[in-house]
């Protein structure tokens, strides 16, 4: 699980939650090792208890002895009958205190024991052991010892006469008994566990309490946040009493808020002066598309012009077609304008596109361009007037991209493709640059000295309209060639939203 992807109220309620549990773990672990620690001294001081008991007893044992009082005469001082009982002094005090007496010589060999079970085939004590003695020969020694994998003390210490004369080496095993100490830990443990326990849930309850106390305001604020945009009229954000971090959060939102209403006004302002510039180099743009052909089209007529040609009037006829198909381009684009409509407005008509493709061409008067071939069933539902926008638009940048010192060639084609109308636009000019061909699209972008950038982007416009696409494949210094594709079929409803 990734904490920082939680939220803050989550991870407070799970941090405060963890901490409680880890608190308790950790008292129940110093609870457990401390019992065991006094489990050990108790032990042990019981042990000596009990050893400096049984010293007095074999003390007594060696004062009241009718046998000389020397290491030979251990085993028969301490198997002697007391007061004609028929056991022996060693059994009667190993009885009597509750614990085995084991008695070794000097040299450590096993000389009595009060009960010879308790540790069998033993060979004697270990001269580690023994060495050990020789150096705390007035005190005792204790070691952990081990029977039938279990491990117990072991104390071992010197039996000596009343001028401190080592007579024997004295043995104590001590088989500690924990089972009343487990009890009293197993109790403490199961009280401990169920305080613990129902502190651990009004831990949970308080960490969830004070983490939505904790969290409010921030909900608030982020709330708020969420809400901010800056086409509307924000609120500010109104809390009581709270911390200073909170307080300080609260007042630096406000302030925000106040700047951004002042921002968002100016940027409105500054929006809407930026639209009507664009809106206005883009209509004198497009007005001037029409004037460059209807130019074209007078100089051509003002130079071709015979009044004794025979087809004089057919001639006239043409020029006089091709002038009003221009005016009436500039007239729907002014009456678009007017009333803040698309530029020009569509009409959707089924075309054939190949005628409508050389009738756009020819007002262009260059030899060098070269019309597509008549073709029959490439019909499309299009606007006969944007349609003529783009091929003029694109054959207009082909001639520009032409430079003078070569002879320019540019070839027009249209077909057919998977139900699609390809219009493709080949010239060998310059070509386009790789850092340029991110940009051609882009409005107001051009390479040329004068003109404003406009005529590409409203290609790219006008193409998407129709949910087509254009693109192009240019060689640096050797051509480029545009392809345009139109759907056939057209659906209204996908313009009108797309226009929306």
């Amino acid at each position: 699980m990734n904490l920082s992807k939680l939220s803050l109220s989550t991870r407070i309620f799970i941090s405060m939650t963890v901490l409680v549990m880890l608190a308790s773990i950790l008292i129940a672990t110093v609870t457990i090792y401390q019992y065991k620690e006094e489990s050990e001294e108790y032990h042990k001081d019981r042990l000596q208890r009990k050893e400096e008991r049984i010293k007095v007893a074999i003390d007594n044992v060696l004062r009241s002895t009718t046998y000389p009082v020397t290491k030979d005469n251990i085993v028969l001082i301490f198997r002697e009958s007391y007061r004609n009982d028929q056991e022996g002094r060693i059994y009667q005090i190993a009885e009597e205190h509750s614990l085995p007496i084991n008695i070794y010589s000097l040299e450590g060999k096993p000389l009595l024991k009060s009960d010879p079970t308790f540790v069998k085939n033993e060979k004697g004590l270990d001269q580690k052991l023994l060495d050990t003695l020789d150096v705390i020969v007035d005190k005792r020694f204790l070691i952990k010892t081990e029977r039938d994998g279990e491990e117990f003390l072991s104390s071992y210490a010197y039996i000596t006469d009343n001028k401190a004369k080592p007579l024997a080496i004295l043995n104590i095993p001590y088989i500690e008994n924990d089972d009343f100490i487990q009890r009293e830990l197993y109790e403490f443990l199961k009280r401990l566990g169920q305080v613990y326990l129902f502190m651990l849930m009004i831990a949970i309850a308080l960490a969830y309490l004070l983490s939505r106390y904790i969290t409010r305001s921030l909900k608030t604020i982020s709330d708020t946040i969420d809400q901010t945009r800056l086409d509307k009229n924000n609120k500010r954000i109104e809390i009581g009493e709270t911390s200073e971090e909170i307080s300080s959060l609260v007042t630096a939102y406000n302030s925000m808020i106040d700047e951004l209403e002042e921002s968002a006004a100016l940027l409105a302002r500054n929006e809407r002066e930026a639209a009507w510039r664009e809106m206005a180099k883009q209509v004198a743009h497009e007005i001037k598309n029409p004037l460059t052909p209807m130019r074209l089209t007078v100089q051509s007529f003002h130079r071709k012009f015979d009044p004794t040609d025979p087809n004089i009037t057919q001639k006239v006829q043409e020029y006089s077609n091709t002038l009003i198909q221009q005016i009436d381009t500039m007239s729907s684009i002014a009456s678009a304008f007017s009333t803040f409509a698309q530029m020009p407005a569509q009409k959707n008509e089924t075309l054939d596109v190949v005628k409508i493709v050389r009738m756009a061409l020819d007002i262009f008067n260059e030899v060098y361009i070269v019309s597509p071939e008549e073709k029959e069933g490439i019909i499309a539902k299009l606007d006969r007037t944007q349609l003529i926008r783009v091929v003029t638009n694109l054959v207009k940048n082909a001639i520009q991209a032409i430079p003078k010192d070569r002879d320019p060639k540019i070839v027009v084609d249209v077909f057919t493709e998977n139900q699609e109308v390809i219009i493709t636009v080949a010239d060998n000019g310059i070509g386009i640059s790789e850092e340029n061909s991110k940009k051609i699209f882009e409005p107001k972008f051009t390479t040329k000295s004068s003109g404003m950038g406009l005529g590409l982007g409203m290609v790219k416009n006008i193409v998407e309209t129709y949910n087509g696409n254009i693109t192009f494949t240019s060689r640096e210094g050797k051509g480029t060639v545009f392809k345009v594709k139109f759907p056939r079929e057209f659906q209204e409803s996908t313009t009108q939203n797309n226009h929306n």
